[in-house]
Parts: C-alpha cells; structure tokens; sequence
C-alpha cells in the first residue's frame, strides 16, 4: 500500500501474449499454405498468397505491442505501447470489482483476461490475452485498500466465457 505522498512506482508490466493472436497464426498458415500448393501445381499467383500470410506475420507483431499492461502501486494502466501515452487507467479507490475471464482456448493457451470494473460502471479496463491471469489477479487484490468492495468480493474460480 502506497501513502499519498509516494510517487507512483511500476510493479508489473506487460505486452498481450503471443498466443492471443493464434487466429491470425492460423489464417497466415493457412495462406501461406495455399500459395504452396499453387506454387506445386504450376499456378501462376502463388506469389501473393506468401505476400499475404507474411503481411498476417506481421499484422500480428504491430498488434501485439498496441497496447501495454501496467500495475503500478496506485493504478492499473492501459498505455499506447507506440506513443507511450497513457490509454485509460483506474484508480486503486476506484475499484468496484476485478475479474479473470478465460475461453476453453484460453485456458489451453494459459491466457486470458483481467476486467477491472469501477464505482460508476462505466469505466473498466480489460487487460486482454494476459498470460497467468490469476497471478495478476491476486498480485492487484494485495494492492487494493481494504475499503475497496473489490477487496472482499472472491474471485470467482469457474469457467466465464468473453462476451
């Protein structure tokens, strides 16, 4: 816990993980594969399909570092991993509840994502494709004050499915 006059240290940070972008794996495999197959029957255009699935590749990379997670001693942030601008962020204070959500693919992968919900809900922040989301998850309800209703409400530990 952190006294008002404390300046605002970064205790955890992170990038979405590699594996909440397995569907555009998938579709760069598969174009990719197409353009094999063009490529072994003699079809002319092959060239693009291998164009295409390394744009995927890359799309994947550009995406992957959009957004950049933090928990800092005060606040949880969403920042602009390109600009370094602060996106949205939230107030320890603030904190109604705070939530891991996680797809049955998700739970193969070991990812899946952290909603912090506030006071006036309309305000949450979603750390999506977070990997090891309940060490998060307990690490941000250490932080929390224990006026926090997100302190007290239990994580709820049955399988919640994205929206």
């Amino acid at each position: 816990m952190s006294e008002l006059g404390d300046p605002e240290r970064i205790l955890w940070e992170s990038y979405p993980s590699w594996g909440q972008f397995a569907w555009l794996y998938f579709f760069s495999l598969w174009t990719g594969l197409r353009g094999f197959f063009l490529l072994r029957v003699g079809f002319s255009g092959w060239e693009m399909w291998f164009v295409g699935g390394g744009m995927l590749l890359g799309l994947a990379m550009v995406l992957r570092y959009w957004a950049k997670y933090l928990l800092t001693t005060k606040r949880v942030v969403l920042r602009n991993g390109y600009s370094g601008k602060d996106m949205a962020s939230v107030d320890f204070e603030r904190f109604q509840s705070v939530e891991v959500m996680q797809g049955p693919i998700g739970r193969i992968l070991g990812i899946g994502t952290l909603a912090v919900r506030c006071e006036d809900s309309v305000k949450s922040i979603r750390f999506r494709g977070i990997k090891d989301p309940e060490v998060l998850e307990t690490k941000l309800r250490a932080l929390l004050p224990p006026s926090s209703p997100a302190f007290f409400s239990p994580p709820e530990r049955g399988m919640t499915l994205l929206p």
